[in-house]
C-alpha cells in the first residue's frame, strides 16, 4: 500500500554539510526569535524569519495567519508552508515541525522546536534542487503546538489543527503525514509512538533498518500528543519521529536550558537521512 510514497527526479541525500546547514538555521532561529511562544508579536518574527531562511534556499514559502481562541484569549497565529506542487491529482507527503515554544518558561527550544524547523530548511534547499515528480510536497512549520494550560480541544496543536482542517477542506489526497519533533539532542534515539498510522510505523521500521539505523529507531508503546494527532483525526495516515536520547532524560526539556549546546550535527544528520529515506520512497510493497 505504501510503495513509491514519492517519486522525486533525484534522490535526495542529506550528507554533512546538509546537517551543517539544519544546525545553522535553529542556531539563527534560536539566537534571533527566543522565546517564540504561541500568537505572540516575538512568534510572528520568527514565523517571517522562517521565511527568509526557506527563501534562501530558493524555495517558495508563504505565511498563514489564522485567529484561535485560547485560554489567554484570542490569538493570531501564524505557519509557514513551503509546496512542492506537481498537481491536483496527484497524492500529497506532508512533513511537519513546529517552531513555538514552551510559554511562559523563557524557553529558547533549541531542541523542541529548532531543530527539526531546521531540518525542514535545509530539506527545502533539497527539494529545490531536485523537485517532486510525481508527489505533491509539502513542509509546514507550525505555530502553536505548545499548550498554554494543558492539552485539551482549545488548547495547544492550533497550526496542525488549523493545516490538518484546510487539506480536508481542500480534498487533498494525503499519502503520508510525518511530524518532526525534538530531533536534535545528543544521542538521538527516535522514538515512534504509538498512536500513529499502524502501516506508517511499520515502513518506519523498515527504512531505518535499509540505512542502517535500525538501532537508533525504537516503536514505543506510549501515547504521545503532536502535531500529527490532529492528521489521524482527520483521517490521514500520521505518524509522528520524536527525539529521546539512549544515555540520559532530556532535563532541558521545556526549560531555559534547551539551548543549542544541547544539539548535535550527528543527530540532524541521522534525522535527515531518516526522512530523506522515507521521501525517496523506499517503502515496503
Amino acid at each position: 500500500m505504501f510503495a513509491n510514497v514519492c517519486l522525486l527526479a533525484a534522490a535526495l541525500v542529506f550528507s554533512p554539510e546538509e546537517a551543517r546547514k539544519a544546525y545553522n538555521a535553529a542556531s539563527n532561529l534560536v539566537a534571533n526569535c527566543t522565546p517564540r511562544d504561541a500568537g505572540t508579536f516575538s512568534a510572528r518574527c520568527a514565523a517571517y524569519h522562517l521565511l527568509d531562511a526557506v527563501n534562501s534556499t530558493g524555495a517558495d514559502a508563504v505565511l498563514d495567519r489564522f485567529d484561535v481562541s485560547t485560554p489567554c484569549g484570542k490569538r493570531q497565529m501564524t505557519n509557514v508552508e513551503s509546496l512542492f506542487f506537481v498537481s491536483d491529482e496527484a497524492e500529497w507527503i506532508v512533513v511537519l515541525s513546529h517552531y513555538d515554544t514552551k510559554p511562559g518558561v523563557d524557553c529558547p527550544g533549541a531542541d523542541d522546536g529548532a531543530s527539526t524547523s531546521g531540518i525542514l530548511v535545509s530539506l527545502a534547499g533539497l527539494l529545490y534542487d531536485n523537485r517532486p515528480e510525481k508527489c505533491n510536497v509539502l513542509l509546514a512549520w507550525l505555530d502553536g503546538e505548545e499548550s498554554m494550560v494543558a492539552y485539551g480541544a482549545n488548547d495547544g496543536l492550533w497550526g496542525s489543527r488549523h493545516l490538518a482542517k484546510k487539506l480536508k477542506e481542500k480534498g487533498a489526497k494525503i499519502r503520508a503525514v510525518f511530524c518532526l519533533d525534538m530531533l536534535g539532542g545528543k544521542d538521538l534515539v527516535v522514538s515512534v509512538p504509538k498512536n500513529g498510522h499502524a502501516g506508517l510505523r511499520r515502513v518506519v521500521a523498515k527504512v531505518a533498518r535499509h540505512i542502517e539505523m535500525a538501532d537508533r529507531v525504537k516503536q514505543a508503546s506510549d501515547i504521545v500528543t503532536d502535531d500529527h494527532v490532529p492528521f489521524l483525526e482527520a483521517g490521514y495516515r500520521a505518524v509522528d519521529l520524536i527525539g529521546m536520547s539512549a544515555s540520559r532524560p532530556r532535563e532541558y526539556w521545556h526549560t531555559p536550558r534547551d539551548t543549542m549546546d544541547n544539539i548535535s550535527e550527528d543527530s540532524l544528520l541521522f534525522a535527515g537521512r531518516l526522512i530523506t529515506a522515507l521521501l525517496n520512497g523506499l517503502m515496503p510493497e
